[in-house]
């Protein structure tokens, strides 16, 4: 174990290697000082429950103002990635107003469907690199007890008659879960032995102990069955189903019969609430300021493919950002893969040939939950914790996207 510890500290240190190059150290590197995120539970039944988005953002920022202890003016920008809530916007604004921040800070939302938290990410870290801000926030929060992204109404004929893809967009993400299990041979034994293994994971890591640095106890309100409200302190996730085993998941009923025989809310990501916050700057920015410096952020990346198979995003996003940067996947030690069904985890950890012990080593969104718009940085914060408490490095992130794409994110550990 020695030995293999050391060769993979001399790899990462070879100099002039692509490799070196993503870990070196520059005062123009962006840089994430802050990582954290509130737990997560689940909806219409869980500790958020009751509680709106404005008041979960505003909770999340104004613990990313206390614990950074910087001078919150010098934050330029806050970026938050939602999918669900049209009101977004106007909520971000008074939440950070509320949070401290003052109203020179600016903001905005985003919606690039799962990976919008990974989006707002990438967002603040390119305005920083290209110097239009200096210091930013991003956040991704969804509030899945009000409701979730599902079409309203058909799309206009005019749009959909020329196009199969286009009318495939409308299809619902169980419908696509389905399609890939079908088209890849995925099976139900397959998807419940990875769905076991996520919730057996997220229970061992949490009876550990392991993700108290990552999620900060938020104070907040619920209704309980009389009708009363009670104050209440979340510390931890909720959604994690302790003893789950693929014998037990295989006797849930499957969730959506007319499309498909294989996806079950067993083996599927929980609708979930939650946020998580980041903070970046500049390497050079943080020092100056005495900030400590978490990560790297090294870059991210989009690629497109069939919406009907939309889940399996991370196929075409991973192998694009390694390109980009001349390293495999043999160099990364951690990678978070976002759970949307087990068709598609399953899939792409396969069509992809990753060690099943560097993927969501402390579970995934099929036992921690999904909320939508907040996954991208969950998973950059559990990542990150995962490898200060194991000594790792180099942390991957990817999501599948809706309406077919994916997104990756690399990172490198500096802590």
């Amino acid at each position: 174990m020695a030995v293999e510890r050391l060769g993979s500290i001399l790899k990462h240190l070879t100099p002039g290697s692509a490799l070196s190059q993503v870990t070196s150290k520059n005062a123009d590197d962006i840089v994430i000082t802050l990582a954290f995120r509130t737990p997560l539970t689940k909806a219409k039944r869980g500790g958020f429950k009751d509680t709106s988005l404005e008041y979960m953002v505003y909770a999340l920022l104004k613990e990313v103002r206390e614990r950074s202890n910087i001078d919150p003016a010098l934050v330029e920008d806050i970026c938050l990635g939602n999918v669900s809530d049209g009101k977004a916007a106007y909520k971000l604004r008074a939440a950070m107003l509320a949070a401290g921040f003052p109203n020179t800070t600016s903001c905005s939302t985003l919606n690039r469907f799962c990976s919008s938290g990974l989006k707002a990410t990438g967002d603040i870290a390119n305005a920083i690199s290209r110097g239009s801000i200096e210091i930013g926030v991003a956040i991704g929060a969804e509030q899945m007890s009000i409701g979730g992204d599902s079409l309203d109404k058909p799309f206009d004929e005019e749009v959909t008659k020329h196009s199969a893809e286009a009318l495939d967009c409308t299809q619902p993400m169980g419908w696509t879960s389905e399609n890939v299990s079908r088209d890849f041979g995925i099976t139900r034994e397959e998807m419940d032995r990875y769905a076991a293994e996520s919730f057996q994971r997220a229970e061992r890591a949490q009876k550990a102990g392991l993700s108290a640095d990552e999620i900060v106890p938020i104070k907040t309100r619920i209704r309980d069955a009389n009708g009363e409200w009670q104050e209440v302190t979340l510390t931890q996730d909720d959604g994690i189903r302790p003893g789950t085993t693929a014998e037990g998941l295989a006797k849930i009923r499957v969730a959506f019969p007319q499309w498909g025989p294989t996806t079950t809310g067993g083996n599927a990501s929980q609708v979930t609430d939650g946020a998580a916050a980041v903070l970046l700057m500049k390497r050079s920015t943080a020092i100056k300021l005495g900030q400590p410096i978490l990560a790297k952020y090294v870059g991210s990346t989009t690629a497109g493919l069939a919406p009907r198979i939309m889940g399996i995003g991370p196929t075409v996003a991973i192998p694009k950002l390694l390109a980009q940067h001349n390293i495999s996947l043999a160099d990364i030690d951690v990678v978070e893969i976002n759970e949307a069904f087990a068709s598609m985890a399953v899939y792409s950890r396969d069509k992809l040939g990753l060690d099943w012990a560097k993927m969501n080593p402390r579970g995934g969104s099929i036992a921690l939950g999904h909320p939508l718009g907040a996954t991208g940085v969950r998973q950059i914060v559990t990542g990150l914790s995962e490898c200060r408490k194991s000594g790792k490095k180099l942390l991957l992130t990817s999501m599948c996207i809706g309406t077919g794409m994916g997104m990756a994110g690399l990172f490198v550990n500096e802590q």
